[in-house]
């Protein structure tokens, strides 16, 4: 037997799971196929990338909440919630753990992690810094350093939201080290910065569904590179 497994092996399908092919989000070509062909997952980072709308996030939160995570952000024992909006795909799917593999997990939200902030601070027993009294940026790194520290498994949705360009590296930094510590990462994003990690398996969400391409054959790193080359090429079509 294969020890050396990562936190989660496989996502697929639940039998008799009643999410119903006419219903979102399963009209949403990305989350038909997990639920068709189910979906490994690689050890160390999985990038998601594609445009809004085309499940990226929605697979990530339900792969998260189905771990145990909260939707809203944080680790198994964050228990806040303000108003739920998460997918019912997280009911829809079942994980194959990986055997040996560790069950610390967090969930790094870009959209609500100032709810988990207040929540932090509203039990009066967490030895965190303040993260409301730093910037955006400054409080993501700050909980990249505490909460990203061990092996085990992290879902983000969209962290570059929060980060310059520079404090990007430093999340791929802080990623590569996760890897090394034989943690594993499912990321959402629109970054080909983050999507450049090397080593890192990259697929492509739209219309198609998902499939697995390289970070030079992405339509963004092509549609980024077009744009940085001559601006005037898109900002024509949407500027009178």
């Amino acid at each position: 037997m294969d020890f050396d497994q990562p936190p989660v092996v496989r996502v697929a399908a639940r039998p008799g799971h009643d999410l119903r092919p006419d219903t979102w989000p399963r009209t949403v070509p990305a989350v038909e196929q997990l639920l068709d062909e189910g979906l490994t997952l690689d050890k160390g980072v999985t990038f998601l990338v594609g445009e809004n709308g085309s499940g990226k996030s929605t697979i990530v939160e339900a792969v998260a909440a189905a771990y145990g995570l909260n939707p809203e952000g944080g680790s198994r024992n964050s228990l806040h919630s303000t108003r739920a909006t998460e997918s019912p795909l997280s009911e829809a799917i079942t994980l194959q753990r990986g055997v040996g593999a560790a069950r610390w997990g967090f969930f790094l939200r870009a959209e609500t992690m100032h709810g988990w902030y207040t929540y932090l601070e509203s039990t009066g027993a967490s030895s965190d810094p303040r993260f409301h009294e730093m910037s955006h940026g400054e409080s993501f790194l700050a909980v990249l350093r505490r909460r990203f520290d061990s092996p085990g498994f992290y879902c983000l949705d969209e962290p570059e939201a929060a980060l310059s360009f520079s404090s990007t590296l430093g999340l791929v930094s802080t990623l590569h080290e996760v890897v090394e510590e034989k943690g594993q990462v499912l990321c959402a994003t629109h970054s080909p910065v983050l999507a450049a990690m090397p080593g890192a398996t990259i697929l492509e969400v739209g219309d198609w569904g998902l499939r697995r391409t390289t970070w030079e054959d992405l339509e963004l790193v092509y549609h980024w590179r077009a744009y940085l080359a001559d601006p005037d090429r898109y900002l024509r079509h949407v500027i009178d």
